[in-house]
């Protein structure tokens, strides 16, 4: 026979059922996430996801009148949590949407960007390689000056001198 894990609880404390927790709880629960989302399913949502996340800790509650302030603590972050993320997924959205398309640019476009290439390619090799780690690959100064084994303020420098040169290379 299988014994049980004892922990250290008060005399006379017995661990509420999550299922009694859930009936007796999560109506309330329910009504406070719709007002922190403005989304019935959403709210829904959050409640289970809430109740997976204290069901873990429910043989550690010392009291089981705190489960009800822990449940609206985790229903406060987890609306949170999830306006972020989808603040951030719009965003991202919106910013793909101001991509230019691959197959839609004209030949202006391309002709432009042919330009711009062939200029690039006439750079000192250091300002080339300074130019395309920070703005192609997108790393910041600090991590162009690590990749090229030089300051941060010599990849400022030549940053600052290639795109001197490609204004007036482009301009013309």
């Amino acid at each position: 026979m299988a014994r049980e894990i004892e922990t250290e609880r008060p005399k006379g404390f017995t661990a509420p059922r999550l299922e009694e927790l859930y009936e007796r709880h999560a109506q309330a629960a329910v009504r406070l996430g719709y007002l922190l989302t403005g989304d019935r399913e959403l709210a829904r949502d959050l409640v289970q996801d809430a109740f997976v996340k204290l069901a873990r800790r429910l043989v550690h509650l010392r009291q089981p009148s705190s489960f009800e302030w822990y449940l609206r603590r985790t229903m406060v972050y987890l609306a949170i949590s999830n306006a972020r993320r989808v603040k951030a997924e719009r965003a991202r959205v919106e910013r793909l949407g101001r991509m230019p398309q691959v197959g839609a640019a004209s030949d202006h476009d391309v002709a432009a960007r042919e330009d711009l290439r062939r200029a690039l390619l006439r750079l000192p090799q250091r300002q080339r390689a300074a130019v395309v780690l920070r703005f192609y690959e997108d790393l910041s100064v600090e991590q162009t000056a690590d990749v090229m084994g030089c300051p941060a303020g010599t990849v400022k420098s030549l940053v600052s001198r290639a795109m001197d040169s490609l204004r007036l290379e482009v301009s013309r």
